[in-house]
């Protein structure tokens, strides 16, 4: 398990998590709920300016921002020659319309955004230190508990999976479109659940064998400080020049 990005000491590394999911969740339903550019080109704006204060290594942000974005794509392909409006482009018996450009030119602006946003605010907190800023915020402790047993074990569910595709290999299987294929990989995901199934039961047994009580106790004490304060009312700023920007007609 590795969380790299929270390993940082800069400005944003030092808040706490509680205002970070806090501006986090405001920001991106502002961002989200927007549709006019220039409002789009703020929040944008706003997302550079994280990522340049936390300090995060460029070429891992750049990464996982080319994931998104190449989902993304897939919506230029599809929305400006499907969506109906007035034509812009013409590539054979393919046309391009002004709505369905603008339509992903937004998509493509919302998700950059939010996704920068979060990388600078959400994934500079360790996964411990956010469990224990939701319980604080007064998620369900279901939820935090749910959150943070899957991060510790969706690795070890991974290392099954592949030990269980090393035993197919072994045994001479290779992927075909028969039935018999099907068949396989029906058999492989349902071992996958049992495996997990007899581990949780495992992990629970030994939880409380070590006094478990329903409550994941947390060393990190929170600490409210100026820096906090600041820093929330800096996002409080941001969003209302987006809602104003996107609702005050100029």
């Amino acid at each position: 398990m590795q969380e790299s990005f929270a390993l940082g000491n800069s400005l944003v590394h030092r808040l706490d998590p509680r205002f970070k999911i806090v501006m986090a969740t405001l920001y991106a339903f502002a961002v989200a709920l927007s549709n006019r550019f220039p409002a789009l080109f703020l929040g944008l704006a706003f997302s550079f300016v994280l990522m340049g204060i936390s300090r995060l290594p460029l070429w891992e942000v750049v990464k996982r921002v080319a994931l998104v974005n190449g989902f993304v794509l897939f919506f230029w392909f599809v929305i400006p020659f499907t969506y109906p409006g007035e034509a812009v482009l013409s590539l054979g018996p393919l046309t391009a319309t002004r709505d369905g450009v603008l339509i992903c030119a937004r998509i493509t602006l919302k998700s950059n955004a939010i996704l920068l946003a979060f990388i600078a605010l959400i994934a500079t907190s360790s996964v411990a230190s956010l469990g224990a800023a939701l319980g604080n915020l007064g998620v369900p402790e279901k939820m935090v508990h749910l959150l943070l047993l899957n991060y510790r074990y969706i690795f070890v569910m991974e290392e099954e999976y592949h030990r269980l595709v090393r035993s197919l290999t072994v045994r001479g299987f290779q992927p075909s479109t028969r039935v018999h294929t099907y068949k396989t990989f029906a058999y492989l995901v349902g071992m996958l659940f049992v495996r997990a199934s007899e581990r949780a039961e495992r992990v629970y047994m030994a939880m409380l064998c070590r006094g478990f009580c329903g409550k994941f106790h947390s060393l990190h004490e929170f600490d409210r400080s100026r820096g906090d304060l600041f820093w929330l009312c800096c996002t409080m700023t941001i969003i209302a020049g987006i809602l104003i920007l996107e609702w005050v007609p100029f």
